[in-house]
């Protein structure tokens, strides 16, 4: 039975999230449709550009992405201090951004006078969407719907065009989040669609690298790409926002995944392991099994079994789900 979005999404336990939305139709979302001979591929930048966009509007990070043929993934990081931090007039800017708002949010914003009465209606709005602007859920109903009409514009046609729900697995410590990260940047590289992260169109690794060519210190947060959330490495306390690698040891460890996964070096393991795989403790064989089939291997938590077993209680379930998986693998 499907559960509850609620049951798959917690703050106190992860802030980060892999979603994977997938086309219902036989129809491609991108690509070329060899059948019909239709070429789709413009409708990867469709998607790419609103990613990007909404991200800068809602109080979401986005960690990694990759658009393929008929479906795609987002690591997702939910950022509660910057929604809680909005100032009301900020909430009501963003919303509508995205919505046209109520008549209340709509005369506040041309500066007309609201009663008591009605400035309390006002605000209890923009708490509501305040919450909303920090929700997975409407990150991604939004995002779908916008591509959706869009692409049912183009088709002359109407009808449901995404499968009804997204998926979405919870990244519960480092070793997922990289894991996952990976195996999501990886995409073209599985699907021969590319031979090397950089020049795989429309991920998040294409992005960075192409940013950080240009970058006189590539590892600082500034000089990173700024649709995305930035590598921090692991400094000390405070910690800043971010990821907790350095840009160029990610790089190199999805560069090193990256040759071995392609079938002409299937099997060509270089003896020098990636400085991030050797401090997360992973095997080499147990990190190649997750960068091939992550989405396959794991249900909806992902992470040590201590991880599991402390943070399921914020799921409300009542058994570790896939807690096998994670013992053999994180």
């Amino acid at each position: 039975m499907t559960k509850p979005r609620k049951q798959l999404v917690s703050l106190e336990a992860t802030p980060y999230y892999h979603c994977i939305s997938r086309c219902v139709r036989r129809a491609f979302l991108c690509g070329h449709d060899k059948q019909s001979d239709t070429s789709y591929e413009h409708r990867r930048a469709w998607l790419e550009e609103e990613l990007i966009k909404q991200a800068q509007i809602f109080a979401l990070d986005i960690a990694a992405y990759a658009i393929m043929s008929n479906h795609y993934h987002v690591v997702l990081h939910i950022n509660a201090k910057q929604a809680k931090d909005w100032t009301d007039e900020e909430v009501i800017n963003r919303w509508h951004m995205l919505y046209q708002g109520n008549q209340f949010s709509q005369r506040y914003r041309r500066g007309d006078a609201l009663s008591n009465a009605e400035q309390a209606k006002l605000s209890e709005y923009v708490e509501l969407w305040r919450e909303r602007l920090h929700s997975i859920s409407w990150f991604m109903r939004r995002l779908n719907e916008t591509i959706a009409r869009q692409a049912n514009i183009e088709d002359q046609c109407t009808g449901r065009f995404w499968e009804g729900r997204f998926k979405s697995q919870a990244l519960l410590d480092e070793k997922a989040l990289a894991a996952c990260m990976v195996y999501v940047d990886l995409n073209p590289i599985r699907a021969n669609l590319a031979k090397t992260p950089e020049t795989s169109d429309h991920t998040s690794v294409k992005h960075r690298s192409k940013k950080a060519k240009t970058a006189q210190t590539p590892n600082h947060p500034k000089q990173q790409a700024k649709a995305l959330m930035p590598f921090v490495g692991n400094p000390r306390q405070p910690k800043p926002d971010g990821l907790p690698f350095r840009l160029t040891d990610y790089l190199e460890l999805v560069d090193w995944t990256g040759r071995i996964i392609r079938k002409d070096k299937r099997g060509a393991i270089q003896k020098t392991i990636p400085l991030v795989l050797d401090q997360l403790g992973i095997s080499v064989d147990n990190w190649m099994a997750m960068a091939n089939e992550f989405e396959k291997t794991f249900k909806g938590f992902v992470g040590s079994s201590e991880s599991l077993t402390k943070n399921i209680e914020y799921f409300n379930l009542e058994r570790r789900v896939g807690l096998s998986s994670c013992n053999r693998y994180l």
